[in-house]
């Protein structure tokens, strides 16, 4: 909900309609599991392209390939404040450059509001989402009082203040509940399919099996919280987002960057709250800079040139620790050349990834 929305305001939670991601049309988008490889790149139109992105444009388009499956690509505008005008141009004709070419025509997050408050009202609906009237700075305070302080490059995680109602605040954001132990989640959670409670009555740590790093599990009530939905600005968050689309494009198979892993079990507990299916993950390795950290527009990184697609796309290969090609190829060439080597080592456990420089 926008800022300055009450508890009951008009919005995405307004309405007699059922969502399209509730009931039987959730049916029909958990029925594209089903169908062959679907994956995708969904850069951030921040600016332009660099090493690092490139290297998560390349395996995930390497990964539909060796698949024989199709490869989309989706220009994840939803935060319109940070956008670059002109950066999503640049963005499709620096793929280009590089062969790398979609399969579909690419679609815009900021067109497709709609959906993700479709989304949200179901989540509300069943109970999974509320309204929340803290400020950031409320936040470091309760936590404060727990002895709980912010970590270097890592968000508070939110104590769910609101989760009984907003005491007389006003609603600034909408968030998804995460404490999965509670009756009244887990009910609504049962209904979806799944298991909510362990046996010793402790919310479960959520596991999934990642393709190169292998199996992992995070308690996201404990490490992150009932985390945004939609934020005081009205904007809907990356997290609902993604998995939104995901599904409404199909999508079986997301290929980006480690710096993303933490997003998962966030993105799982979504489809999982929505009934819609959870994509096979697989993360690469980051480019960092020279510092150590991870290689990103924030830090200064400059786009790859464009003007010499193979030497860019050279350098993201060896990254991913896929052999070296003659410097003359083309880079359609050098794309036939690393398919089937990207389809013999990522069979085996991800050693393609894990051995990447």
């Amino acid at each position: 909900m926008a800022s300055g929305a009450t508890e009951a305001s008009a919005g995405p939670l307004q309405g007699g309609s059922a969502s399209p991601l509730g009931g039987g049309d959730a049916h029909a988008l958990a029925s594209r599991g089903a169908r062959s490889y679907i994956g995708r790149f969904a850069p951030s139109p921040t600016g332009p392209l660099h090493p690092g992105s490139l290297v998560a444009a390349l395996a995930s388009w390497l990964d539909a390939r060796a698949h024989h499956g199709r490869w989309l690509a989706r220009i994840e505008d939803v935060d319109t404040p940070r956008c670059v005008p002109g950066a999503d141009q640049t963005i499709l004709a620096q793929l280009a450059a590089c062969a790398l070419v979609p399969d579909e025509p690419p679609v815009w997050q900021s067109a497709r509001n709609g959906l993700y408050a479709q989304a949200l009202h179901t989540l509300a609906a069943s109970g999974l989402a509320y309204p929340c009237g803290c400020s950031r700075r409320d936040i470091e305070e309760a936590q404060a009082t727990r002895g709980i302080q912010r970590q270097r490059h890592a968000a508070l995680p939110y104590p769910g203040t609101c989760r009984s109602g907003l005491h007389g605040k006003t609603a600034r954001a909408w968030r998804m509940r995460t404490d999965t132990s509670t009756p009244e989640v887990a009910a609504a959670l049962a209904r979806k399919g799944r298991s909510a409670i362990n046996s010793d009555g402790a919310a479960p740590l959520l596991h999934w099996q990642d393709r190169a790093l292998g199996p992992q599990a995070q308690d996201v009530e404990r490490e992150v919280g009932d985390f945004v939905l939609q934020r005081a600005d009205g904007l809907f968050a990356y997290q609902l987002a993604v998995v939104v689309d995901d599904a409404d494009q199909g999508v079986t198979d997301v290929v980006r960057g480690a710096d993303l892993l933490d997003n998962t079990p966030r993105q799982i507990l979504l489809q999982q709250a929505l009934g819609l299916p959870t994509p096979r993950y697989l993360h690469t390795p980051l480019v960092l800079a020279a510092d150590g950290e991870k290689l990103s527009k924030q830090n200064g990184a400059q786009a790859f040139d464009a003007a010499h697609p193979a030497a860019a796309l050279a350098a993201a290969a060896q990254v991913l620790g896929l052999p070296p090609a003659p410097a003359t190829d083309t880079p359609a060439a050098l794309l036939a050349r690393w398919v089937p080597a990207w389809s013999m080592h990522t069979a085996v456990t991800g050693r393609l990834l894990q051995s990447g420089g």
